[in-house]
Parts: structure tokens; sequence; C-alpha cells
């Protein structure tokens, strides 16, 4: 009976251990997002250019750098510090997006690949979305 006992209470500390483990964040390098995408409303093609900065927050416990940010379209450029950005701090990307020879529905994505100094990567993808309508007359 003793033995049954012991069994089960290791049982439970072995199935408990888990729950008590130090957590990663739900980025595999630390970096938060707030945001991911970003609707600009509707704008018309003679507007002028659309600007969005997005904000990275380090939560790890290691220097993030944006290794590089790429965007499917001309019509969209993105612009990041060349700098690591330190747990505890907020590093930003700004996205610029120019409606000119554009019309309808927009969806515009920009890749980010992320590097902590530990060697773990991650690929991020923030949005623009909106609509661009032709200048009025």
């Amino acid at each position: 009976m003793r033995t049954k006992i012991l069994l089960f209470l290791a049982s439970v500390l072995i199935m408990a251990i888990p729950a008590y483990a130090k957590r990663e964040p739900g980025s595999k390098v630390g970096a938060e997002f707030p945001e991911l995408v970003f609707d600009f409303g509707t704008v018309n093609t003679k507007s002028g250019p659309v600007h969005h900065v997005f904000n990275m927050k380090n939560v790890g416990t290691s220097p993030i750098a944006i290794v590089s940010a790429v965007s499917g379209c001309g019509c969209t450029r993105p612009e990041f510090g060349k700098k690591p950005v330190m747990p505890g701090q907020t590093g930003t990307i700004k996205v610029t997006f120019l409606p000119e020879g554009q019309r309808g529905e927009i969806n515009k994505v920009v890749k980010l690949r992320l590097r902590n100094s530990e060697g773990r990567s991650e690929q991020v993808s923030l949005r623009l979305q909106g609509v661009v309508v032709p200048q009025s007359k």
C-alpha cells in the first residue's frame, strides 16, 4: 500500500513540474508586437504617402536585431534602425505606402527577419491594409 501511495505522489509531482517551469515568451527571440496590422482606411491615388510606425518591444533577455525587412512591392518601403533593441527597450519599424498607381483593396506585407544574440531567429509579418480610390475631379 505504501508503495502505491509513493508511486501516486511521485506521478503527481512529475506531472506538476511543467506547470512551474520557466515559460518562454510567445516569440522565439523575445519580440512583442502590440500591433501587426494597420488599416489606413480610404485614401486617393494622389493623397501622398501613408506612413505608419510599428513598435517592437524586447521582452526577452538578450538584444534583438532586425536583420532584414522586405516588402513584396516597390510601393511599400520599410525603414528600421540598425542597432539591436536591448532587453526592456522598444524599437520601431516605419512603413511607408505609396498609393499612386494602386487601386482598390490593398493588403501589403512587410516580412521582418529578427535574430537575438543567442542565435535564435524568427520571421514576423507586418501588414498595411486599406482602400485606394481614384482622385475625384
